[in-house]
């Protein structure tokens, strides 16, 4: 077994969805992200090809255009659009969703729309590119490239930052790194760097992190608690409104513990799901769409857990949230293997017996690495050092699972942890075998993120350059420098 760690304690935030420590031990330069949108700039790492756009419309009914939007949310910016082109908002697809508050360039495609039907929006560049007989999809992104400011960091922001480098350059597997003295005149250079893959916050929710606990509910069976944890559970950081009418629905399930749910108020509430849709506000449409279906059945609270009624008033949501809920309950359990692997001391950018590795994406864009988990390799004692000259090259990468029917733990140590953070969270693979959305077969994911970064101090404020693959997180890189919550930048 490899000796434990000394590590620094993440926030507590981050510690509930499974990230427990840092890997540098550094002091934070603390800061702010976004005070202007400028400040977060995100630019999609294109894979998408497009023919010219005087191509048959016939054969290529998409319209491929690329936007470059300033404070717009990528679901609002697709409604803005289709209604100004007077069309269906599932005439627009896209590859990726951005966050509002950044200066993000991505593509998009239109269905059924000439070039020179595009209107203007206000914050938004909109450019035609070319035709394509599909529309975009998620598997269509390769990656970003960010450049990110960090306003109001700490006098001595550059040691700092200089050291965090050399202890996440050591993390990616540098062995001069550790030996090497932190220097803030060493930032000129381009450094590569690691951390945990980890999910980051926005994966569980910012202000209310309950993502996650409504999937295991459901993995567990138990769509009676994933009900109540979605549409009930109020918590601190929520507006007063929002917390009284999830104290609410709380009571009616016998649970609450706000100011409405002492005994005698409790026994009025039970099943009174009317009074709780009286209650929620409109902006949490979703919680009442489940309420909704409570209400229409008349279902009794103390109905047994797995009962259909609850599955029924589960599906209420949209088909992407009921997959996201079981994505995000996988997404805890991998930060929990990760942050017990780090705690242990195990390597993440090479394997140890019991390992399962998979293989790089020959067809990545160039100065992008992308793992493919398609194509995985278990590593046993006597191919250990093979498979970890493949790793140092960037031709294979250490998993671990997002856990579905189809998933094959590993063996060894990894497999151990695997198997003590499943047990510890009462879950199963085969628990994944769900009706509807709520079923997956499970993945693994690469659990080091490896980037070439490059820091610079222009106008005092340390900025950040750097490109990731599709489904990591800027966020979990820039914690490390930080050290502040998610709630905090």
């Amino acid at each position: 077994m490899a000796s434990e760690r000394t590590l620094r304690e993440a926030h507590p935030t981050e510690r509930a969805v499974g990230i427990e420590h840092y890997v540098s031990g550094a002091d934070g330069i603390g800061g702010r992200l976004r005070e202007s949108p400028e400040d977060f700039r995100v630019r999609e790492l294109e894979a998408f090809d497009a023919e010219p756009l005087d191509s048959d419309p016939g054969s290529y009914p998409e319209l491929v255009v690329r936007a470059t939007l300033r404070d717009w949310d990528t679901n609002d910016f697709a409604r803005r659009l289709s209604d100004a082109l007077g069309i269906s908002r599932e005439r627009v697809s896209w590859a990726g969703t951005k966050d509002k508050r950044a200066v993000t360039t991505q593509l998009f495609t239109v269905r059924g729309v000439e070039a020179e039907d595009l209107p203007e929006i206000h914050g938004a560049e909109i450019e035609a590119l070319g035709r394509a007989g599909r529309s975009l999809s998620f598997g269509d992104l390769a990656g970003n490239a960010f450049e990110i400011r960090v306003a109001d960091a700490v006098d001595g922001a550059s040691e700092r930052v200089a050291e965090t480098v050399r202890d996440l350059r050591a993390f990616a597997g540098d062995a001069e790194a550790e030996s090497a003295p932190s220097d803030a005149r060493d930032l000129s250079a381009e450094a590569t760097v690691g951390v945990p893959n980890y999910f980051g916050q926005q994966r569980f929710g910012s202000r209310r992190p309950v993502t996650h606990l409504v999937g295991l509910a459901i993995a567990r069976n138990d769509p009676r608690e994933a009900v109540r944890l979605y549409a009930g559970n109020p918590a601190e950081t929520e507006p007063d409104d929002t917390r009284a009418a999830r104290d609410r629905v709380d009571a009616a399930f016998g649970a609450g513990e706000g100011p409405e749910s002492d005994g005698a108020d409790r026994a009025d509430a039970d099943g009174d799901w009317v009074a709780c849709l009286d209650a929620i506000p409109g902006k949490l449409r979703f919680e009442r769409s489940m309420v909704h279906r409570l209400a229409d059945r008349g279902v009794a609270p103390d109905a047994p857990p797995d009962d259909g009624d609850w599955w029924h008033a589960l599906e209420a949501v949209p088909s992407n949230l009921q997959r996201l809920f079981v994505n995000a309950a996988q997404s805890f359990l991998f930060n929990r293997i990760v942050s017990e692997r780090l705690r242990r001391g195990l390597p993440f950018d090479r394997p140890v017996a019991g390992d399962v590795v998979c293989f790089a994406d020959g067809d990545a864009p160039a100065g992008l690495y992308a793992p493919d988990t398609d194509r995985l390799q278990r590593v046993d004692a006597d191919r250990v050092d093979v498979v970890s000259r493949h790793c140092e090259r960037g031709r294979a990468f250490v998993t671990a699972p997002l856990v579905g029917t189809e998933t094959e733990l590993g063996d060894g140590e990894p497999g151990e942890i695997e198997r003590e953070v499943l047990a510890d969270a009462e879950i199963e693979p085969g628990d994944f075998d769900l009706p509807g959305e709520f079923d997956s077969r499970g993945t693994r994911r690469a659990i080091l993120l490896r980037t070439d970064l490059d820091v610079s101090f222009a106008g005092g404020d340390p900025r950040f350059a750097f490109a990731l693959p599709s489904g990591s997180y800027a966020t979990v890189l820039l914690r490390e420098f930080t050290k502040r919550g998610p709630l905090d930048l």
